[in-house]
């Protein structure tokens, strides 16, 4: 996001970042579909209320993934 001094808490929401739009948000998707090797389904990042949940996602991922 161009921004080396965002810093990250699992509270955090989109609302907390300065200039988050609809872009942003496609953006931030694609990304973790590419890093993370997951692929979401319909609203399912939406739905997520904050960063914590969306760590604990990519968690539960990686757990699933690993068998």
């Amino acid at each position: 996001f161009d921004n080396e001094t965002l810093g990250l808490t699992d509270e955090m929401t989109a609302s907390d970042i300065e200039g988050w739009d609809s872009v942003a948000h496609i953006n931030l998707m694609f990304g973790i579909e590419q890093a993370f090797g997951v692929r979401f389904k319909g609203n399912e990042l939406a739905e997520m209320k904050n960063i914590g949940e969306l760590k604990q996602f990519l968690r539960a991922w990686q757990l699933w993934r690993s068998y």
